[in-house]
């Protein structure tokens, strides 16, 4: 969670001036490692510190994509959600909140993540290991501290509206940031530590087992690797991480849609 040479970025960022005159006076090979530098980044709070010497990045937006239909409803498939999870894809879908990009609901109580298409049709659905601290805040500062200095209470998934990105963590591992700042982000589950059971945890059909994280959001492999990522890179998303201790609804400011809107797509 720390940032690597958070000196050299605070130097260069906001002064061009200064920037130009660093780069003309080095070699191309040092202006190149100038400049990974400015882009460098936390690497997720769960990234392993000694796995890479890589620094974790941002990914480019992904291109613009054509302005999609507004849907006539959230399509489930055979999910059945709770009812602040339809509530929050609903509203995000009719109120065009989405910008046109994929859509994930996080629904931190019952631990279960959706994805959908830009359109509003389910792309699947699975189990997630969330924060171990109960709270939809951040803690200041949260994101620069080394992950051994994170005190229980401090673990927390923040609730809230994020604007997925593809990026690589300290490990050199690929993940969807939910909130870069803080370095929460979605990533394939890691069992490294065998006495947290993290796959037995997605796997049991109670979420009451399923909060053992530092923050970031635990997927199961095959449904980050063929939904959620592929998902993020085509369109882009936006990540509603739904809260625990307050309404969805406050939290958004979403309204539910009346059914005679839904079915005419109004």
């Amino acid at each position: 969670m720390q940032r690597p040479l958070d000196w050299m970025k605070q130097s260069l960022r906001g002064n061009s001036g200064l920037l130009a005159v660093a780069l003309a006076a080095l070699t191309p090979i040092f202006a190149a490692l100038i400049l990974a530098t400015v882009a460098a980044a936390p690497g997720g709070r769960e990234a392993s510190a000694a796995a890479s010497t890589a620094a974790p990045t941002r990914a480019a937006a992904p291109p613009s994509q054509p302005q999609a239909a507004t849907p006539q409803r959230t399509q489930w498939g055979s999910q059945a959600p709770s009812a602040d999870a339809r509530l929050i894809a609903d509203w995000a879908f009719h109120s065009g909140d989405h910008g046109k990009r994929a859509v994930v609901v996080v629904d931190k109580k019952n631990a279960k993540v959706y994805v959908f298409n830009p359109e509003g049709a389910l792309q699947g659905a699975a189990p997630a290991l969330l924060g171990s601290a109960i709270g939809d805040h951040t803690v200041p500062g949260v994101g620069d501290k080394p992950i051994a200095q994170v005190r229980p209470e401090e673990r927390t998934t923040p609730a809230g509206r994020f604007v997925a990105e593809m990026g690589v963590n300290a490990g050199g591992e690929d993940v969807v940031w939910v909130d870069y700042d803080a370095a929460v982000s979605m990533h394939r589950v890691r069992p490294t530590v065998k006495a947290e059971r993290r796959l037995q945890r997605l796997a049991s059909p109670t979420a009451a087992d399923n909060r053992i994280s530092y923050g970031c959001i635990n997927l199961p492999v095959a449904f980050y690797e063929k939904v959620l990522s592929p998902a993020v890179r085509a369109s882009g998303a936006v990540v509603y991480v739904l809260p625990e201790t307050q309404p969805a609804a406050a939290l958004f400011g979403a309204r539910p849609v009346p059914s005679e809107k839904l079915a005419k797509g109004l």
